[in-house]
């Protein structure tokens, strides 16, 4: 067996199934699901809405199951095989030298270190000093370890200890907007694309639960001044993830959270008056603010630094574009990396995040699926805009901080990440931290249209 991770190498393609995948998965899902039904059942009886929370749990632990078999028998691998091989070549370093290994795990990147790999170990496919992926892959080495080098189950117990946060996010909504449990639950715990990609072995199951710890205990820190050490702890922790591994997610996050926090005090305003003349104010000085903090993290934020962030987004958008990906590309256009030439693009960016591809976009069964999914945001977000116009739709937006938020993340997010992919296969995988904010925000949006005018929307 550990031949083939050799011979990955060179054919580009390794069966890192086993008959122990199969033996072990049913066990673990089955401690899994007394273990969660066990905490539902206590939580519930105060907290209904914990109804939710083994359905939820299942529905990502089976988006888990459904990533490893798709990159395992549709595509020819991919970085969720590689993290598993590479994870699980770092975890055996533990038993070949102890001290090499407490090394790397303690993220020393030392070129030498890679020579202490071997057939008795395996090798990570990674590049050595591609920092993000090889920090990735020290995250996945306890769960290699805990499924005993199965890759399903790896995938399985990464998606059950980040489903946390994903929870944590339809805590958030649901706390807000009891009433519309169900669709909250449908929009943070139950959407395909999120629910697919945001499984696994990838960043994005990471970040996506990070993403969810993040907004959850800002909310509690911040906004009800709920001033804990575990919740500050969550703060730090989920934004060393978000930096450590994609330092655009906290790019997008910082600007919302400070007008976040910023339009909770406003909205105690009774004046109108003041509060419209307020509002600008409070978010020209929650983004200068949130520039202000990305501009002191430049050395941590290294390229993604707000001096360099443009010049980024323009070389990850012609380097995709230079690539192959099976007439999976899509085109936003050319620019620069001035001001104004990446504002040009601003709505072609978001267009494309938020809704590409569309249905005749789509060139194989996994885009067909998203396709699906977006016609339904896009008819959703189309007749909120039809019904509210785009001045109530706008209103309705500031007058909940938390959707506010919500939108500003969601916007900022997919500005950043329209701009800097050219291919769906990309797409539909990077956004999705984005995806359950603006879903969220757009059923509340919806809620609040037919609770003001009595109206029902068929969406």
């Amino acid at each position: 067996m550990l031949l083939l991770f050799k011979l990955k190498r060179f054919t580009g393609f390794l069966m890192i199934l086993t008959i122990f995948d199969l033996l072990l998965v049913p066990i673990y899902l089955l401690i899994i699901y007394f273990i969660s039904s066990f905490i539902q059942q206590k939580r519930q009886i105060k907290e209904p809405h914990y109804k939710w929370y083994t359905k939820g749990l299942f529905a990502k632990l089976g988006g888990a199951i459904a990533l490893c078999l798709v990159y395992q028998f549709y595509y020819p691998g991919g970085d969720t095989t590689n993290y598993f091989i590479s994870s699980s070549a770092i975890s055996r370093m533990a038993f070949k030298d102890f001290d090499v290994y407490l090394r790397i795990m303690t993220g020393d990147n030392a070129r030498e270190l890679y020579s202490y790999f071997d057939l008795s170990t395996g090798w990570p496919i990674f590049q050595w000093d591609d920092e993000k992926a090889i920090f990735v892959s020290r995250l996945i080495v306890p769960f290699c370890i805990m499924s005993f080098h199965t890759f399903i189950v790896s995938a399985i117990l990464l998606s059950w200890v980040c489903y946390t946060g994903i929870w944590r996010l339809f805590l958030l909504f649901q706390q807000q907007f009891p009433q519309l449990e169900k669709q909250l639950a449908l929009s943070t715990l139950f959407i395909p694309s999120v629910v697919f990609w945001g499984s696994g072995l990838l960043k994005d199951t990471i970040t996506l639960s990070a993403v969810g710890w993040y907004a959850y205990h800002f909310y509690y820190f911040f906004i009800r001044k709920k001033f804990t050490f575990s919740s500050a702890m969550c703060i730090l922790i989920s934004s060393a993830l978000l930096i450590g591994i994609k330092p655009y997610i906290f790019f997008a996050l910082v600007p919302g959270s400070i007008i976040w926090l910023s339009n909770e005090r406003l909205v105690n305003v009774k004046s109108k008056l003041l509060r419209a003349i307020a509002a600008p104010a409070f978010i020209a000085t929650g983004i200068g603010l949130g520039v202000l903090i990305l501009g002191q993290m430049s050395e941590t934020l290294g390229v993604y630094a707000i001096d360099k962030v443009l010049d980024k987004a323009v070389e990850s958008n012609m380097d995709q574009k230079s690539a192959y990906y099976g007439g999976n590309s899509f085109d936003i256009g050319d620019f620069d990396a001035s001001f104004s030439g990446v504002m040009s693009k601003t709505h072609l960016a978001i267009t494309a995040t938020l809704y590409r591809p569309f249905l005749w976009e789509a060139k194989n069964p996994v885009m067909f699926l998203s396709g699906l999914e977006n016609t339904y945001i896009l008819l959703l977000s189309l007749l909120l805009l039809f019904k509210l116009k785009i001045t109530n739709f706008f209103l309705l937006i500031g007058q909940n901080p938390l959707v506010l938020f919500s939108m500003l993340f969601a916007l900022f997010f997919a500005f950043s990440v329209g701009l800097a992919t050219s291919n769906f296969g990309s797409l539909v995988r990077l956004k999705i931290p984005c995806i359950p904010f603006f879903v969220s925000s757009l059923f509340v949006l919806k809620h609040l249209y037919e609770k003001k005018y009595n109206k029902k929307l068929g969406l």
